[in-house]
């Protein structure tokens, strides 16, 4: 007698049964099997038994019977219309597995979208608790009464556009988020990818503004958009503000960051022979501090950090401050107070340590001003908040010490216009158009050509009441 596999195979509509084969032989090496059914009350309703020839029993009967599980419970062969049942089953099986699938996404994006919560819930407290320690060493008295009102007026202005960039900087695939670049609460920055990443594209290490007090990373969420959509991937580094740190602290955090984007860049599809250091108002002062400390640590014995100034290729400065000792009053009549603005500095001596026009006409720093890249500066002739003779005599200042340096200036434009009003107009944007042609090069027509036309995003009624309440 031949031994048989017993192969059990569900069927939740058909009857208890079991199929049994019959062999004949024609030839001791031919086997044919019918299939046949008989009942069994042995056995459950929702169940069928398939018992199956082995080929490779003993001819003598001595073969034991095993029992083995024949293929997926997800198969049925029991009846004529069992095919398309099993379709059926299939099908539903799939859309199954299709909505768990849609689920396990959906889930991944609200995971995702609580975390992003959960961190601007955090810096939220972060913020308003040093907001509160901010106002002790302000006070409450009616010049920061009427700046703040006009700050509100200036954001409520803008918030047609302020909505379509944050829309765009927390829902763009082409945005990295709170990339993790040093151990302290701040040292984080966002990245700007464009579309097409078909080779390595050009980088900007971008250090934002905000007067020492109110820097943020998404500050520059416009700048990188426009850039990015441009052939240019673009950092936006975030960094401790005052009172949570002082100058030497901000200036530490952006060094970190430039040399995060130095030494990793590439992972993302930058190409590191071609990164540029960039900083806007605040953050052009910052920027050029370590860019300067930076040269200076490479100029002399001291340990080197883990990246070069020779890794930039060029510094872009926008509406900077670079001489401290000459800006302390200005800064005053403005409402920064002499007091609060040397806290900020870490005393008198900062005001000169930090100053980067006067520590680099020091005579132990020219070895360190000759490793400094090709710098431009730009700025508006109507710029109230820092005067564009900033950038004019640090521009004179770095020639004379043989850097190659150029200011470039925006007639009637004020702090704000260059960085704000300017790219929410759409059209063109001359200081947009300039810096695309300094990184860009002789591709830059060919880049505008194939760039998404810049749209407006704020009615032009709107930019000029904006730019009239602005406090900056």
């Amino acid at each position: 007698m031949q031994s048989h596999n017993l192969l059990p195979i569900s069927n939740p509509s058909s009857p208890p049964s079991m199929i049994i084969p019959s062999s004949s032989s024609s030839s001791s090496s031919a086997i044919t099997d019918t299939m046949l059914l008989r009942s069994d009350p042995h056995i459950s309703s929702s169940s069928t038994i398939l018992l199956v020839q082995d080929d490779n029993d003993d001819v003598d009967g001595n073969s034991k019977i095993e029992t083995k599980p024949l293929l997926s419970r997800a198969f049925s062969y029991t009846s004529s219309s069992s095919s398309s049942s099993s379709s059926s089953f299939v099908k539903q099986q799939q859309r199954r597995r299709r909505i768990a699938s849609e689920s396990s996404l959906l889930s991944g994006g609200v995971e995702g979208y609580r975390q992003d919560m959960g961190r601007a819930a955090s810096d939220t407290y972060i913020v308003t608790r040093l907001s509160f320690t901010l106002l002790r060493y302000l006070g409450v008295g009616y010049r920061w009464i009427v700046r703040f009102l006009a700050l509100g007026c200036y954001a409520v202005l803008l918030i047609p556009g302020f909505v379509q960039v944050g829309y765009y900087y927390f829902h763009s695939s082409q945005v990295r988020r709170g990339i993790v670049y040093g151990d302290q609460p701040r040292n984080r920055l966002d990245l700007y990818l464009p579309k097409n990443m078909n080779g390595p594209k050009p980088v900007v290490a971008f250090v934002t503004g905000g007067a020492w007090i109110i820097g943020y990373k998404a500050w520059g969420s416009l700048l990188g958009q426009q850039l990015s959509e441009r052939d240019i991937i673009v950092a936006c580094i975030d960094y401790r503000n005052f009172p949570q740190g002082t100058i030497s602290d901000m200036v530490k955090d952006a060094s970190q960051g430039i040399s995060f984007v130095c030494n990793n860049i590439a992972e993302y599809g930058g190409d590191p022979n071609r990164i540029y250091l960039m900083g806007q108002s605040a953050g052009a002062h910052i920027a050029t501090c370590a860019l300067l400390e930076q040269a200076i640590k490479e100029a002399g014995a001291e340990q080197r950090d883990s990246w070069s100034v020779s890794q930039i290729k060029a510094y872009f400065g926008l509406s900077g401050g670079y001489n401290l000792l000459k800006l302390v009053d200005h800064f005053h009549s403005r409402g920064l107070y002499r007091s609060i603005f040397l806290s900020i500095m870490e005393g008198e001596q900062g005001l000169r340590r930090y100053s980067p026009e006067v520590m680099a006409q020091e005579p132990n720093a020219k070895n360190a001003v000759s490793l400094l890249p090709p710098t431009v500066l730009f700025h508006g002739t109507a710029d109230y908040s820092i005067p564009c003779d900033s950038s004019k005599s640090f521009a004179d200042t770095l020639k004379a010490l043989g850097v190659t340096a150029e200011c470039v200036l925006y007639e009637g434009k004020t702090h704000t216009d260059l960085f704000l009003q300017d790219p929410m107009r759409g059209g063109i944007d001359d200081m947009l158009d300039d810096l695309i042609t300094m990184i860009h090069g002789d591709n830059s027509e060919t880049i505008r050509a194939n760039s998404t036309p810049r749209k407006r995003l704020v009615p032009e009624f709107m930019l000029k009441m904006a730019r009239s309440v602005s406090p900056f």
